[in-house]
């Protein structure tokens, strides 16, 4: 029986914790519900990476002197290995933080191909770490005693304690995120009008989650070939600087890069590379829904952030916005007309397909035909 999400807080805060950070994951999405109904938003703080977590909780350490809880994906662990080892490790600072892994890939458990290896050298992997933890699935009758020990672990021995939580552990918390309700294009009627308007030879590079998923069913949908497009099934926040290193290579071929809001947030600082190589082949295109949908739909920092301007900032001149199929329509032609670096922003709102697939080819078979479609 799957464990209730107010009964795993309670264990927590029973312990005095009671300042929660990370970055969204499906595995953990009840629990993270459970947290926003019972502490103030400035103790639930969703960052741009896991590493951002990792410091802030240390900080909150440092100031407070209370255990501090850090989620995050297994995906993600490699954000928070530097901070984690350099930072609050006994020989460092030693200081002292519960970490709560969603344990994605688990051998055995089916889950998407970018999550298998992740998942296969979990265990080998914080052990080569030296960091301690303890295992929790829906039938661990022991977790409050497990919470206690991680817990006892973290205070005692002053050091990251890991929670690693395997896929189903959570029951339904029995509340949904908030829906937006707007006018704006769902993202696959925004790909849809996007896909129709690029050249046959341009090359296309998209972000992890259901913006590739998507690609890939109207590539489907409409009998086209998928060799045009990388699919970055991983790698979040990635995607920008793969497509910047094929520009680079490929100076004649027109790259556009299609990046999520939540994925562009997480390593905001390529946008500095783009900005200073100036590639006139590159073109960046933004899909913004202000959440992290794959995971649950919680929000990003975009909703209170103004993207394009940050663009701007760091000097790419050649700015576009769309919120509207008539002004994605409009707009996309003088976008990718223009000289790049150029960056257009297409205002969206939160939803897919409940039927959405995922892409039915192996990711090294997509790698093997884009690389012979770069080749052309």
């Amino acid at each position: 029986m799957a464990i209730n999400p107010t009964d795993f807080y309670d264990q927590l805060a029973s312990h005095g914790v009671d300042f929660f950070t990370g970055v969204p994951d499906s595995l953990l999405k009840e629990f993270c519900l459970c947290i926003d109904d019972r502490i103030p938003s400035d103790k639930h703080i969703i960052t741009a990476n896991e590493g951002n977590a990792v410091a802030l909780a240390a900080g909150y350490y440092l100031a407070n002197k209370t255990l501090p809880l850090v989620y995050m994906q297994n995906s993600g662990l490699g954000n928070a290995i530097n901070p984690l080892l350099s930072l609050c490790d006994p020989e460092v600072y030693s200081i002292p933080m519960l970490v709560m892994i969603g344990w994605r890939g688990e051998p055995g458990v089916k889950d998407e191909p970018q999550h298998v290896k992740q998942g296969k050298i979990q265990l080998e992997l914080l052990e080569t770490m030296d960091i301690p933890y303890e295992t929790i699935s829906k039938d661990d009758e022991q977790f409050a005693s497990k919470i206690s020990s991680a817990v006892e672990i973290a205070k005692n021995e002053s050091r990251p304690s890991v929670l690693l939580i395997k896929k189903g552990t959570f029951e339904k918390y029995g509340k949904e995120i908030q829906k937006v309700e707007n006018q704006r294009m769902l993202r696959e009627e925004a790909l849809d009008i996007i896909l129709e308007n690029l050249d046959e030879n341009a090359v296309v590079v998209s972000t992890t989650g259901k913006t590739s998923r998507e690609i890939f069913e109207i590539r489907e949908r409409k009998g086209q070939a998928h060799e045009q497009d990388f699919l970055t099934v991983g790698s979040m926040g990635h995607c920008s600087s793969i497509a910047m290193g094929i520009a680079l290579a490929k100076p004649n071929r027109e790259v556009v890069c299609i990046d999520g809001d939540g994925a562009m947030l997480m390593h905001l600082g390529s946008l500095t590379s783009i900005a200073s190589l100036n590639p006139k082949n590159f073109h960046h295109m933004l899909m913004n829904n202000e959440v992290h949908e794959s995971v649950g739909g919680q929000d990003t920092a975009a909703k209170n952030v103004d993207l394009s301007a940050i663009v701007a900032a760091v000097g790419i001149s050649n700015i576009f916005k769309a919120e509207t199929p008539d002004e994605l329509k409009t707009c996309i032609t003088d976008f990718m007309a223009a000289a790049g670096p150029a960056f257009l922003e297409v205002k969206i709102r939160p939803g897919s397909r409940g039927d959405l697939g995922r892409p039915t080819i192996k990711p090294v078979d997509n790698k093997k035909d884009f690389m012979t479609f770069l080749d052309k």
